[in-house]
């Protein structure tokens, strides 16, 4: 009867959906850059670059500060308790998307003077809810991650559940780009996007959040004891103890720094290729013209780089008989080889095909990264989501550096160094001493 509950997929499902929010929200997230740098700093000359992606930041910084709280809340409150808390903060972060676009709207000369640049008030309040938001995010994966890994089911493999749940929710990152494109703006050219066109679809989103946090809360979702200590037992060893664990959430922290990197900077590379008339070429010859100065070039280049990771995890779902480590090895060489062939080219079509390779990588690290955890597993999982923080760091050194050089080009060096990182990883840095996990 146990048995028969722990492989029922239920549980699976509701957990994977979540993830397709998850994955879908955080990209809604990272493709306001483009449209906030309109409507929020028209008046910023100096720092254009350096706030915008500041939005990647914060909602990034949520995962460094409140990870390891995930863990805590598992240990004491079990995986069902600490989703529903998860879900509820997102909403929270949803209306204060909300509240930035009405204050600005009705509040518009409400500014903060730096320098030369005036910023408005309501872009603080956008950055207040990328925060929540990425404070949820990070919950939701600590809960999810684990338990897909631990949760058995029937001739599967964890690398291959995980690769499943980032497969749906790779689905929601490529589906992104032109929901914000096509329903948030309905084709509005780039230039005539204004902060009223934000207030009403974040508010649907939120409504949409609260339906699910609710059905959730009726779900039956089965505790996994083991993978979790009891919230008054004493652990024997430091979770920084275990020297593959700290590796994998350095590794992440380099992964998820370039994997957002180009999902979200590529945009803004193709925005300044197409204002300074050089356009996107294909191997330096044929012109892609797609609605002018609009989304539409940087939406589909968008698409294309999360679509990449969408197939690649389907496609390796499929496989159970490839190890973590030789997955990662492979697709770390290739990605790093294909950026640079792209930076020397200036090239963002062969730039975004590294999304299938970075599809892996993610599910690959964490299997590595737990490997033999045990009543460990759920801590770790909120310790593994700290170097999730890289998302943030990385975009926003590039664009301090594309603010310093001048232009988008040569800033892409900094995934050629994150790959190398993984490369070492997946070589070296998985491997498990005997004595760490006795």
């Amino acid at each position: 009867m146990d048995t028969q509950r722990k492989n029922s997929l239920g549980p699976f499902i509701i957990l994977t959906f979540i993830y397709f929010i998850v994955g879908f929200l955080t990209t809604v997230n990272g493709q306001f850059q483009g449209p906030l740098k309109i409507t929020f700093l028209s008046q910023v000359d100096e720092l254009k670059n350096t706030l915008t992606t500041l939005i990647s930041f914060f909602f990034f910084l949520g995962y460094l500060l409140n990870s390891s709280l995930g863990g805590k809340w598992i240990n004491t409150h079990g995986y069902k308790k600490t989703l529903i808390r998860a879900l509820t903060v997102m909403v929270a972060g949803l209306l204060m998307y909300s509240l930035s676009s009405w204050f600005v709207v009705n509040y518009g000369d409400a500014c903060l003077q730096i320098a030369n640049d005036t910023i408005p008030y309501g872009y603080f309040i956008f950055l207040l809810g990328s925060y929540l938001m990425g404070t949820s995010a990070a919950l939701l994966q600590v809960v999810i991650n684990p338990y897909v890994a631990a949760y058995e089911l029937p001739h599967t493999q964890p690398v291959q559940r995980m690769n499943i749940v980032c497969a749906i929710n790779s689905f929601g990152t490529t589906i992104a780009p032109f929901f914000v494109t096509g329903v948030i703006f309905a084709g509005v050219a780039l230039e005539s996007i204004t902060a009223t066109q934000l207030m009403v679809p974040f508010f649907l989103i939120t409504l949409c959040v609260l339906v699910t946090t609710l059905i959730t809360s009726r779900l039956n979702l089965p505790d996994l004891q083991e993978t979790r200590a009891n919230s008054r037992e004493k652990l024997k060893h430091s979770i920084w103890s275990f020297r593959h664990l700290t590796l994998g959430v350095v590794a992440i922290f380099f992964y998820v720094g370039a994997e957002v990197a180009v999902g979200v900077n590529v945009n803004l590379h193709a925005m300044e290729l197409i204002e300074s008339g050089k356009g996107l070429s294909f191997f330096g010859r044929h012109h892609l013209i797609l609605w002018g100065l609009d989304l539409g070039i940087p939406a589909l280049l968008a698409t294309l780089y999360w679509g990449g990771l969408m197939v690649g995890r389907l496609i390796f779902s499929l496989f159970n008989n490839i190890t973590p480590r030789i997955l990662l090895t492979v697709t770390t060489s290739i990605a790093a080889i294909l950026t640079l062939i792209a930076i020397i080219s200036d090239n963002l079509w062969i730039l975004v095909s590294v999304g299938l390779c970075h599809s892996v990588m993610w599910s690959c690290i964490f299997t590595l990264a737990i490997k033999g955890l045990k009543k460990y597993t759920s801590k770790a999982s909120g310790i593994f989501m700290m170097g999730v923080f890289g998302g943030a760091v990385f975009p926003v050194l590039q664009g301090i550096l594309a603010d310093t050089l001048g232009g988008w080009q040569w800033t892409w060096l900094i995934v050629v160094v994150c790959e190398l990182y993984m490369l070492y990883y997946a070589q070296i840095g998985s491997r498990i001493k005997d004595e760490e996990c006795q």
